[in-house]
């Protein structure tokens, strides 16, 4: 989205994130995603539930979108309340043509994984720009633990011809994790082995790889949203 204005990238993220609401049905209870784009899906459903009497409840993703659903008047519940949940709606920071992600570009990517492996769909909203051949141009995020960060470091260089490097020496997510940004370059065509080795390395919380998640991608264009669906898309 680099040749347009400022103006024009909120313009199309807003229609994205609106649109991906017309897959929320009453009586739903969703997960509720973070990022700039999942920004105006919150406030989509705030207004239908002023508006129309939308009657749902969702989960967030991250502190920021727990605070902005309360604002919007969202009803939220937690995971003792809920054991599963009917949609989630979140955004990519990168996704290929099998709708393979990588997230957590946001910090939220443990979150974000509960989340979705405990949704029965998933929409992504995202812009053209995130759309790849290939995973990988967009460094990798990867939550550690914090004890040893460094030698779990160590052991994901191993394996990536980039540098990994830690988000800032005080950078913590939600969970209080720092976050190793690995820049593998556009060469993960394996997602599904990639994420598979680096969750068995010790001192992984998770990792920004979410793959056979993914049901549909709202994709925002100045010519209007367009739909990618999956070929077997669960909604």
């Amino acid at each position: 989205m680099g040749e347009f204005s400022a103006e024009e990238k909120e313009a199309m993220k807003a229609e994205a994130g609106i649109a991906a609401c017309t897959f929320v049905k009453n009586g739903m209870t969703i997960g509720i995603g973070t990022g700039s784009t999942v920004k105006y899906t919150i406030l989509e459903l705030g207004r239908r539930i002023r508006e129309e009497g939308l009657n749902v409840s969702g989960i967030p993703t991250s502190e920021a979108t727990e605070k902005l659903s309360i604002e919007q008047g969202i009803p939220l519940v937690n995971w003792t309340e809920c054991s599963s949940l009917d949609l989630v709606i979140d955004g990519a920071d990168e996704f290929d043509s099998d709708l393979h992600l990588i997230k957590g570009g946001g910090g939220a990517l443990l979150r974000e994984k509960i989340v979705a492996e405990s949704s029965a769909a998933m929409v992504v909203v995202a812009d053209a720009s995130k759309q790849v051949d290939v995973l990988g141009q967009f460094p990798l995020p990867i939550e550690v633990n914090p004890y040893g960060w460094e030698q779990t470091q160590r052991r994901i260089q191993a394996i990536c011809n980039g540098p990994v490097v830690r988000r800032g020496p005080d950078y913590v997510t939600d969970n209080g994790n720092p976050i190793l940004d690995a820049h593998f370059g556009p060469m993960i065509s394996d997602p599904v082995g990639m994420e598979a080795q680096l969750r068995s390395i010790a001192g992984v919380v998770e990792v920004g790889l979410f793959t056979n998640t993914a049901d549909v991608v709202v994709l925002a264009a100045p010519t209007g949203c367009q739909m990618i669906r999956k070929e077997a898309a669960r909604l």
